[in-house]
């Protein structure tokens, strides 16, 4: 009896039931271009922050899936730079937070080159340039060389959730998918990046890494099926959102038969979501917009305008003084003068909670709030 499906004689003869699947592929595929057909009624200034906003979420959620916390204001600024956008006074990036939007962007924005042993090598070293995870020294950039179990609980307590393929078959095994990957054209390409994504993490071919890089590959062939290298939905977001039951059908598929119907009829309703969601996000684009076109012959100092950029893109947190005038680099007084004059103009207003400190919000022209942030001043 097998305890994993790669021990499966048929391996990796993966299969499925189509009639399961048809009505939700094609609901997927009906959003999927209407949401892209939304998209490029933007033009392309707008088409290019609704990538940013999308990439951004990217980075944060496939990270935050794994435990890791990046900030958000890094990746939009790494982002934004390699993109060759506005980053609007945002902070300067570390080393960890570039590897991994190289990564990202050579994923969806390199998404018609084909996958290579070489390039998930570089994939792989972009996520761990210190060669370590945590204080866990890592065979970087190369196929892992010894054994790989998922688990978790207390030290002595550990539950196996999974055990992948052993060291020496992993060469063939990768070149294998990535054949596949690289070829078959008959398969419907949301079915693929399904397909992709567990074929992948069920190999997990390197010491760490394997869910971010199993993602990375899903969003390349998203890319590849959405026909564009603009970016409007976020997979990795909805996946955190549903992180439980991602694990859960992670584990029951791993330990099942070949037969992927559930995992694939559970991926497509993820993104299906995950489209819905999108929603919002274009939401924000066309208001951000909007609030720029209100304000256009409004007189804003370069101060001024940087950091409202910033608070347009979902500033976290509540903005002191202090705070304005780090990063504005600029004193106390004088941010307090380019508060004061943003509230003149009913760009800020003050906000009733009240308290010890004096709150600001931003107005947005359609509606208020969507960077659920405010201000405090002291």
């Amino acid at each position: 009896m097998t305890a994993y499906i790669h021990q499966q004689p048929a391996w990796p003869a993966f299969n499925w039931q189509p009639a399961a699947l048809e009505q939700l592929l094609g609901q997927v595929r009906y959003q999927q271009g209407h949401l892209l057909g939304r998209l490029e009624a933007l033009g392309v200034e707008l088409r290019s922050e609704a990538t940013l906003r999308t990439l951004t979420l990217d980075v944060l959620k496939s990270s935050e899936i794994e435990g890791e916390m990046l900030p958000p204001a890094s990746v939009r600024s790494s982002l934004a730079h390699r993109l060759g956008l506005e980053r609007g006074g945002l902070p300067a990036t570390n080393r960890r937070v570039e590897g991994v939007v190289a990564m990202m962007l050579d994923a969806t924005q390199q998404a018609g080159q084909p996958l290579t042993a070489q390039r998930l090598y570089g994939w792989h070293h972009s996520l761990f340039p210190t060669g370590y995870s945590g204080l866990n020294p890592l065979q970087v950039g190369s196929w892992r060389t010894g054994p790989m179990q998922v688990v978790s609980g207390p030290m002595g307590r550990e539950r196996v959730h999974y055990e992948a393929p052993p060291a020496e078959v992993l060469q063939e095994q990768m070149q294998q998918f990535m054949d596949w990957f690289n070829g078959s054209p008959e398969l419907d390409p949301v079915l693929k990046a399904g397909l992709a994504h567990f074929w992948f993490v069920t190999i997990h071919p390197f010491d760490d890494g394997n869910g971010r890089i199993a993602r990375a590959i899903a969003d390349l062939q998203l890319t590849r099926a959405d026909g564009t290298g603009q970016r409007c939905y976020s997979m990795s977001a909805q996946i955190q959102a549903e992180r439980q039951q991602y694990y859960d059908l992670l584990e029951t598929s791993q330990r099942g038969t070949l037969d992927l119907t559930p995992w694939l009829t559970w991926f497509l309703g993820c993104m299906g979501r995950a489209l819905t969601a999108a929603g919002h996000t274009l939401a924000q684009v066309l208001s951000k917009a909007h609030f720029w076109e209100l304000h256009q012959q409004t007189t804003l100092n370069e101060r001024q305008r940087r950091l409202l950029i910033r608070l347009l893109d979902g500033f976290e947190g509540k903005l002191t003084s202090s705070k304005w005038a780090r990063m504005a680099k600029c004193s106390q007084d004088t941010a307090g003068r380019d508060i004061a004059d943003l509230v003149a103009k009913g760009i800020l207003e003050r906000d009733s909670a009240g308290g010890r400190s004096t709150n600001y919000c931003l107005l947005w022209p359609d509606a208020r709030g969507l960077n659920d942030s405010s201000f405090n001043a002291h």
